[in-house]
């Protein structure tokens, strides 16, 4: 009744016929795109104010269209009306892509921020350069900064049950637990809703998003054989860290109660004047309101591409829908290369990603296997012209059910740097024998199609 894709559909009426009991209780649990009644009643109650922000952006956005191309100037568009963002220009933006990089850079901000610090983030692992982080933090709250952390409640659950929660609270840092989850909370909303974003505010002057976690790579998952996390960020300074504001006000109002009235005409909510040369738009997405937008626009994005397309992600579990793109993108003779991690940190993921390889390799979609740790940047790079950059994975899970933030950057100069770093990746990676690929033990290959199956609920 609910007229969900097909597959989504299939797939749940197939661990409820294999499993009746627990296949029921799984669906009742995990089964609806159920956002929590305090969730909808608070974003409710700030949307007319959010949305009257947003417009206002667009006094800011006086794009000099005839530097971008056709191609461009059609998806910004599209992520204009499926999001309500628009190109904002005159940015400088820097890509960070290197964790030691992200961490000084970030460290040294926080050393010297006046007003605000803003951070919100899917995972917070103690440890490292991440302690510098909180050391930074600490001693900026002290000083008399507003500094407000948002975590969720899932990928942070050990930092957050962790003594550093108390010392946070003692500076007088304050702390937002997005989407907690517990036996009740589980009856109204569903538990693997999550808060997967990576965005850093500054004074309302500067901002950073990308695919890097608070964790360092050298003390993270470090027992699970798959090697060091390889990530990327952007650091941005202009107009548009004024998005990047906003939408951390809106996820801050809807878990503790205060937003925009709290805080418009403050520091932390201001227009800022041109740094760069950089036009940037602000996609952050989630399963409210428009579920369906953020593929929307991914599949706008590989449909735009003329000549290459390379696509970085961690988790590659593509639906019929992007599959279809994919292949149609070859045929029209687009290079298409797709960069995965040779090892992942998840056993089901891996199958249920390379039940599709034959398919791919065999239309010309080169895949690429990264060996140099388990690459977790996510990125599409179109042309050379212009890139969507974030935490967006090409998997059903952020596609329907992740809150994410993407930027989509239009300057050729900058995608060129971010297209080198792909290319990087791509030189520390083995490209997948179609031959040999379609030689692999039976049993494997059943074992792949059957968790394919699953692919929707990943």
């Amino acid at each position: 009744m609910r007229r969900r894709p097909v597959g989504v559909l299939l797939a749940w009426i197939a661990i409820i016929l294999s499993v009746p009991v627990i296949g029921i209780l799984l669906y009742l649990f995990i089964g609806e795109n159920r956002v929590s009644r305090k969730y909808l009643r608070r974003s409710e109650a700030i949307h007319g104010q959010y949305l009257q922000w947003k417009q206002s952006l667009s006094k800011q956005a006086d794009v000099d269209w005839s530097l971008l191309g056709a191609e461009a100037i059609l998806l910004q568009r599209q992520a204009n009306s499926l999001f309500g963002f628009p190109v904002m220009p005159g940015n400088r933006v820097e890509l960070l892509s290197q964790y030691e990089s992200a961490f000084r850079f970030l460290v040294r901000d926080i050393s010297q921020c006046r007003s605000s610090c803003h951070l919100e983030f899917y995972i917070w692992h103690a440890g490292g350069l991440v302690d510098e982080v909180f050391e930074a933090l600490v001693d900026a709250a002290k000083r008399g900064v507003s500094c407000r952390v948002l975590l969720d409640a899932v990928g942070s659950k050990p930092f957050l049950k962790s003594s550093a929660v108390a010392r946070f609270r003692d500076a007088g840092i304050e702390l937002g637990v997005s989407l907690p989850v517990g036996p009740l909370t589980a009856l109204v909303s569903r538990a693997d809703l999550r808060n997967h974003r990576k965005v850093v505010v500054i004074d309302g002057e500067i901002a950073y998003t990308g695919s890097q976690n608070l964790v360092d790579p050298r003390f993270f998952k470090q027992d699970e054989g798959v090697g060091e996390w390889i990530d990327a960020m952007v650091r941005v300074e202009g107009p548009a860290v004024e998005a990047f504001a906003g939408n951390f006000i809106q996820d801050w109002e809807v878990v503790t109660g205060v937003g925009f009235e709290y805080f418009e005409g403050t520091s932390d909510l201001k227009q800022v004047d041109a740094r760069g040369e950089t036009p940037v738009q602000l996609v952050p997405s989630g399963p409210e309101p428009k579920p369906m937008a953020i593929l929307q626009l991914v599949l706008g994005t590989i449909y735009s591409a003329r000549r290459e397309l390379i696509i970085t992600t961690p988790y590659f579990i593509p639906d019929e829908s992007v599959l279809t793109a994919l292949v149609s993108a070859v045929h029209r003779g687009v290079e298409v290369t797709v960069i995965i991690p040779e090892k992942n940190d998840s056993r089901l993921v891996d199958y249920a990603s390379r039940a599709v390889f034959d398919d791919l390799l065999g239309e010309g979609v080169r895949i690429a296997a990264f060996r140099g740790g388990l690459l977790h940047t996510k990125s599409i790079s179109v042309d050379g012209e212009y890139c969507l950059f974030g935490s967006l994975n090409l998997d059903m899970r952020s596609l329907w059910l992740n809150f994410e933030m993407s930027l989509f950057i239009y300057d050729k100069k900058l995608v060129s740097q971010i297209r080198d770093m792909q290319v990087g990746y791509l030189q520390e990676a083995e490209l997948i024998d179609p031959v040999v690929c379609g030689q692999r033990p039976l049993r494997r290959r059943f074992a792949e199609n059957a968790v394919h199956l699953l692919a929707p609920l990943l």
